[in-house]
């Protein structure tokens, strides 16, 4: 297959930087002066670049800081870079194109709660609380939707988001206390923090307490006391078993490669829970919390254990730290009253402040020369 110049323009798009055009023209005979056939330009222009493209009457900004020539040559500028919605308002009288619009906070309290046909952003707390909002039509042209959106839209009684939508930020319907029913045409999003078992559960702390319906079906409520997590599964995001109180044994399998903070954080009532060779890492708070915690085996895969980690775990009698752990986090074992055996190997040189506050065997570590006075004090 012959490539022409008119591939050669929608290939561009890939190049890296200026090189990657002048090595085309050097090292392709037929492509000589290639890039004064652009009309307009395949990447950020500096001054040196600018003068190779010529003839260029559209210009592209990519970057908030990329450089902007007026120099008579070009009519029209295509703007990349994400842009409030009243600044679009007010830049697209000069006839300039605007591809990624944000409707912010601010944009709501002057346009209203109507989202605009062009916006594809609904920004941080863009609708937070709109206390009178009882409806909401999200087009589909919003491709996300931000963090704590419609926080505290207390009268919002049902929302259908859109299949392009495909990132919903956290706390987004938190305090939506009239939302009962969501429709979700692009489900899989969800996937990637929280965890479906059967349908319709979905196991979300993203969205209010008092939601009864999604998709039309029922949400079942109950918690679940044993957790098996599908082998799909490969990341267990931040809060992912947060509160979940009935959960009493999780078995995690290979496929898990991360463990977010907050992971476990308050699962009193777990007993046993293992964790695969894939884990190298023990996230923040990841098992703060969890009364019920006999005893855990740390695979020799981790490398550092997270600050408040396993704090006020009270039931914990025993653990051994394997000697491929460096890093100990502020507060990890801090609680731990019942903890009367603790291996700690020479392998760990950070202890983070407090670590071991208030540990059932504080006095015996204090023996181990290595660590700070500051891991027992508050």
């Amino acid at each position: 297959m012959r490539i022409g110049y008119n591939e050669i323009m929608i290939t561009s798009k890939y190049f890296n930087d200026i090189n990657d055009f002048i090595n085309l023209e050097i090292g392709v005979k037929r492509f000589q002066g290639n890039m004064e056939r652009f009309h307009f330009n395949p990447i950020p222009l500096d001054e040196y670049s600018r003068k190779l493209f010529p003839n260029i009457e559209t210009f592209h900004i990519y970057k908030y800081n990329d450089k902007i020539f007026n120099d008579g040559k070009i009519f029209k500028k295509v703007i990349w870079y994400l842009v409030d919605y009243s600044t679009y308002l007010k830049e697209k009288e000069q006839g300039n194109i605007f591809k990624n619009i944000e409707y912010t906070k601010e944009d709501r309290h002057k346009h209203g709660t109507t989202i605009p046909p062009e916006v594809k952003f609904l920004g941080y707390e863009c609708f937070y609380n709109c206390y009178e909002l009882a409806s909401i039509n999200i087009p589909t042209t919003i491709k996300e939707i931000g963090y704590r959106c419609f926080w505290n839209c207390e009268s919002l009684k049902s929302v259908t988001i859109p299949s392009s939508v495909s990132e919903i930020g956290g706390e987004c319907f938190c305090y939506c206390d009239s939302l009962t029913s969501i429709d979700i045409e692009n489900i899989k999003y969800v996937s990637e923090e929280k965890i479906f078992m059967n349908e319709p559960v979905l196991d979300s702390i993203e969205i209010p307490y008092n939601l009864e319906i999604i998709n039309g079906e029922n949400i079942k409520k109950s918690d679940v006391n044993e957790f098996i997590i599908p082998s799909t599964i490969t990341k267990l995001g931040c809060s992912c078993f947060n509160n979940c109180c009935g959960l009493k044994s999780i078995n995690i399998s290979s496929t898990i490669t991360q463990l977010g903070g907050d992971c476990f954080k308050d699962c009193y009532n777990l007993t046993s829970i293992n964790i695969p060779t894939s884990i190298s890492r023990l996230g923040w708070y990841c098992f703060k919390g969890c009364y019920s915690l006999m005893s855990i085996n740390i695979p020799s895969s981790i490398s550092e254990i997270g600050y408040d980690c396993f704090k006020d775990c009270f039931g914990l009698t025993s653990i051994t730290i394997p000697s491929s752990v460096i890093q100990i986090g502020y507060g990890c074992f801090s609680g731990c009253c019942s903890l009367i055996s603790i291996n700690i190997p020479t392998s760990v040189t950070s202890f983070g402040y407090k670590c071991f506050y208030n540990c059932g065997c504080v006095k015996e570590l204090k023996k181990n020369k290595n660590i700070p006075e500051d891991s027992f004090k508050w």
